[in-house]
């Protein structure tokens, strides 16, 4: 039996560092209705303030046209921000902001016909800087003159996404510190008080070389973005550039140790220098199609990580709301290892509900002492006069995990009624059901309905006696304890 004992006087702030962003798929999405109503929900539910998209200059936004006469001669350049208004209007309407990320490249303004993903983004630089700076300082002056300056400017500015991966950026380090340079000097001498960061890479990447630049050459810096998986840990253990590891490995290994996110969080947060720094993606696995997103195994390790990275990271965006998501194309069926929270049909999964718990819980963290003895783990936290005791059992895929027997020590003596709820193969895990029903690709409403309903936290009584509290914690799952009155 693993022993754990709350600490009641050691009490350290617990600021919802989770909720400050949410990520999702490319911008031109959040002009669908399915795709608001989930984020309503998740804004509602879970508390996420900013959410983040890709591809907010894309051509499908309609954002800068380039127009020809019948003889193929250019007419000049449109500028048309009505589709991203239609969007930031949303997102202001129901209280929620938008976490900026400047891309793709538009075609007219593109230096090469580059095109990734089904939706078509252009991953290339500009084919001149006026160009791009023109864009910038109109978009700037737009967003200004429509939502106000002091509205703008509680907003994020990023530059790109993971330009330090191919696929999404056909340039050089070099040539993205440049992209970087010139969108901050335009917009900032529009607005000195906007916020902007970068370099949003992937792997932990390009943090001391960011900063060395901008400081270098005075160029503004006022945050840090970057973004992990535990995916990543092979190449992140290398040492190695991607591309000299990607053409040197067999990228057959991608075994992690539980653990990783909060080793690779802790030294970025060294590398940042005092920087606030933002992980503007992250999740539990960069591969869409691996069913641990969907399965109690996702809520295990969110538990772990979000507590493990407390008072390390000013935000940390989970990477996405929802299935709704066309990097690969639009996945068929309602359960197919996606990123999201929530299923396509907005079937929420158990991921989903673990973040339905951290936003329950209060701003006051207690000591735990026994939080070094095996797989399980446990997180107490004084909600006013409630207490909040969140315990998991998590263990990455590759490494060994059983049923563990917990036993939770208060200092008080008292006898307690409490409200226990649990994640795990039967509780809240609707794929469970989904499969039960014969994985079907399409569902009818009654059926969404159904899954909807077994996905729900299910409220259980308990009996403290005696200031202890028994669990048996089943392999990747979660107990959620909430003892009302208890500092009463």
């Amino acid at each position: 039996m693993l022993n754990f004992k709350i600490e009641e006087n050691k009490i350290t702030p617990f600021p919802h560092y989770w909720e400050t962003c949410v990520g999702s798929c490319h911008a031109y999405t959040a002009l669908r209705e399915d795709y608001r109503q989930q984020l309503i929900k998740a804004h509602n539910e879970l508390g996420f303030k900013y959410v983040r998209f890709h591809g907010l200059f894309d051509d499908e936004m309609s954002v800068c046209i380039e127009n020809f006469d019948f003889s193929g001669n250019s007419q000049g350049i449109t500028y048309n921000f009505l589709n991203i208004d239609k969007v930031f209007d949303f997102l202001l309407k129901i209280g929620m902001k938008p976490f900026v990320e400047l891309s793709f490249m538009p075609t007219c303004l593109a230096s090469k016909e580059n095109r990734v993903f089904p939706y078509g983004g252009n991953n290339t630089m500009p084919k001149s800087d006026d160009l791009w700076e023109e864009l910038i300082r109109r978009f700037i002056k737009h967003i200004i003159d429509r939502y106000g300056k002091e509205e703008v400017e509680s907003w994020f500015f990023e530059v790109w996404n993971e330009p330090n991966l191919p696929l999404f950026f056909a340039g050089t380090q070099k040539d993205y510190f440049h992209l970087y340079q010139i969108t901050v000097a335009t917009a900032k001498k529009i607005d000195k008080n906007l916020k902007f960061g970068g370099p949003a890479t992937s792997f932990n990447s390009w943090i001391p070389e960011m900063i060395d630049f901008c400081e270098t050459n005075n160029v503004p810096l006022d945050f840090l973005t970057t973004h992990h998986y535990p995916t990543d840990d092979p190449l992140w253990q290398s040492g190695l550039g991607i591309e000299e590891f990607f053409k040197n490995s067999d990228q057959t290994k991608t075994d992690y140790h539980r653990g990783i996110l909060k080793e690779m969080t802790a030294k970025t947060v060294k590398q940042a220098k005092g920087y606030p720094l933002y992980y503007t993606e992250w999740n539990v696995s960069a591969m869409v199609g691996d069913m641990i997103h969907d399965e109690p195994y996702a809520a295990a390790m969110v538990a772990k990580t979000t507590a493990d990275n407390d008072s390390m990271v000013e935000g940390y965006s989970f990477f996405t709301f929802t299935d709704i998501f066309e990097e690969q194309s639009q996945k068929l069926g309602q359960f197919h290892g996606g990123y999201g929270l929530q299923t396509v049909d907005g079937v929420e999964k158990p991921v989903y509900r673990i973040f339905e718990i951290l936003h329950k819980l209060g701003f006051k963290r207690l000591g735990v002492q026994g939080n070094d003895q095996g797989t399980a783990e446990l997180l107490a936290v004084r909600n006013d006069v409630d207490l909040q005791l969140l315990a998991y059992n998590h263990n990455v895929p590759s490494e060994e995990i059983k049923t563990e027997k917990v036993q939770i020590g208060l200092e008080s003596k008292k006898n307690f009624a409490g409200i226990l709820e649990r994640i795990d193969d039967s509780h809240a895990n609707p794929m469970k059901k989904w499969i039960e029903m014969g994985k079907p690709d399409y569902l009818k409403q009654p059926e969404i309905d159904f899954l909807r309903e077994n996905s729900k936290l299910q409220k259980e009584q308990i009996l403290v006696e005696n200031g202890k509290i028994i669990l048996s914690l089943l392999p990747n799952s979660c107990i959620f304890i909430t003892i009302p009155n208890y500092f009463s």
